[in-house]
């Protein structure tokens, strides 16, 4: 891969782990991890206190992991689930509209699901080669 595109796809890694690592800190600082679990829980998650704390500690872990090159395209493809996810359990019923038109909408997960999978798409290697 040329040198550009290494240092450009490079810069698009660290990015977006640092946004899944702020993420994650932030549910931790703020408290809400329970919050989340909860709201798990309600949509029929099992134990979805320790779903929270899984995924929570999946975002700070995985995040380190992702931005210095380790596991790349795997956690990728997990964070764009884990975002998807996010899209079909909260902003779908949002809308389109993340600001201005709307409030909560997809259109963010969208974005950071194209730029995780772009990433994956670039590292991929098949398992035991």
């Amino acid at each position: 891969m040329g040198d550009n595109k290494a240092k450009a796809l490079l810069f698009l890694r660290v990015v977006l782990a640092s946004l899944m690592f702020v993420h994650g800190a932030a549910r931790i600082s703020n408290g809400t991890v329970d919050d989340l679990g909860g709201f798990l829980g309600s949509q029929g998650i099992p134990l979805g206190f320790y779903a929270a704390w899984a995924i929570t500690l999946f975002e700070l872990v995985g995040s380190v992991l992702l931005a210095v090159g380790f596991y790349t395209w795997t956690i990728a493809v997990l964070f764009a689930i884990e975002l998807g996810t996010g899209i079909a359990m909260v902003h779908w019923k949002q809308g389109w509209f993340v600001v201005g038109a709307g409030t909560g909408g997809m259109k963010y997960s969208v974005l950071l699901i194209a730029c995780f999978l772009a990433i994956a798409i670039a590292n991929y290697k098949r398992l035991g080669k």
